[in-house]
């Protein structure tokens, strides 16, 4: 039972492993009745550092270790019949054994160690994502919406970019938005940021008071951050999707435009002035314009931050979205994040230089009554 547990810890199935096992076994077999049946002046016991070497690629340190004892039990077994224990090569033989199975399971053990510590840094990761960032839910009232994030971190979760949907009378809210820069400060100002987003929905503000109240979060925040952090801020679009009504209401906090698909067009919702990016003042609610657009049904509209239009391939070249949703033309907001998705991790061969967040809307057509 404790081989099988070995086992499983190694991150293989069960039968997998124990197909595996059978290699240094086998190997240790092979080799201790090849060197019992050739001349004493041929020494093939030295290679039996390979079967705990090769333990290590698959099993935990414990395993790697009753293997290279295994192989020590062979390379005695093979000095008496060679000759007896005391001659100065095979001494010299199982001494290097020895050490060399040693330093195996010593290294296997390390590995493990470490491997268990990242897995807890991800989870934790996992855990804070949940937590500062709460997956959006793919139905609020009559929308069907899907999220996508991205990190550029490589063992991170999450970072700057930020998302976020709640229900208010007659409607559904939205907040997304990009902190400038990356690391554990970007993450606490995301985090500031949404909090005081999912704070203030039961108060159902204006969209222009809800925009002061979140610059005036930002400022205060970045007031009290560390000296380096003072002169981060936020990009950020806050809107209003009704459902009475094919409408959406916009503030443009210095965010890129979400982009509207349907019947084979595709708008850029550009307001006509974008209000500066959250942090950099004190606001007040006149400070803020609400504009207007059509959102009828079918159509998806699309939400997104820069890390998207800004992201790059191997010659330079930044991504071409509008391009690219044209040439889709996809329907089906989950599919198209996930086009999307894919696509820009190809696009970048996987290495993104931001963190990139998108959430794609779509408002079906009521059903007829009867």
């Amino acid at each position: 039972m404790r081989v099988r547990r070995e086992l499983l810890r190694s991150g293989r199935p069960w039968w997998l492993s124990h197909g595996l096992l059978a290699i240094p076994l086998a190997l240790i077999a092979a080799i201790t009745v090849l060197d019992i049946s050739t001349p004493t002046s041929i020494h093939l016991g030295p290679f039996l550092v390979a079967a705990p070497a090769i333990t290590a690629s698959f099993a935990g340190p414990g395993l790697t270790g009753a293997i290279g004892a295994l192989a020590v039990a062979a390379q005695i077994l093979i000095g008496r019949l060679h000759g007896g224990l005391t001659t100065p090569n095979h001494q010299a033989q199982i001494a290097a054994l020895i050490v060399i199975s040693v330093l195996v399971t010593v290294f296997r053990y390390a590995r493990d160690r470490h491997q268990r510590q990242l897995s807890q840094v991800r989870s934790v990761a996992a855990a804070a994502q949940q937590v500062l960032l709460w997956p959006l839910p793919h139905r609020i009232g009559r929308l069907r919406i899907e999220s996508a994030y991205i990190s550029a971190e490589a063992e991170a979760e999450i970072g700057g970019d930020l998302y976020g949907a709640v229900p208010v009378p007659g409607g559904t809210r939205l907040v997304i938005g990009d902190v400038r820069g990356k690391g554990l400060a970007a993450i606490g100002e995301a985090a500031a940021l949404v909090g005081a987003f999912r704070g203030s929905a039961y108060r159902h503000l204006p969209l222009t008071a809800l925009a002061a109240h979140l610059g005036n979060s930002v400022y205060w925040n970045l007031a009290h951050a560390p000296e380096e952090d003072l002169e981060s801020f936020v990009t950020a679009l806050v809107l209003d999707v009704h459902d009475d009504e094919p409408a959406i209401e916009m503030v443009n906090c210095g965010h890129p435009p979400p982009i509207l698909l349907g019947d084979g067009r595709i708008r850029s919702l550009e307001v006509a002035e974008p209000a500066v990016p959250l942090g950099l003042t004190a606001p007040a609610e006149s400070d803020y314009k609400v504009e207007s657009f059509t959102f009828g049904p079918d159509e998806v509209l699309l939400l997104y931050t820069d890390g998207v239009i800004e992201t790059r391939n191997r010659s330079g070249a930044f991504y071409p979205l509008t391009d690219r949703l044209a040439l889709w033309n996809e329907p089906d907001p989950a599919a198209l994040v996930r086009r999307l998705h894919d696509d820009l991790l190809r696009y970048a061969d996987g290495n993104l230089g931001d963190d990139v967040a998108m959430v794609a809307i779509t408002r079906p057509p009521e059903p007829e009554s009867g």
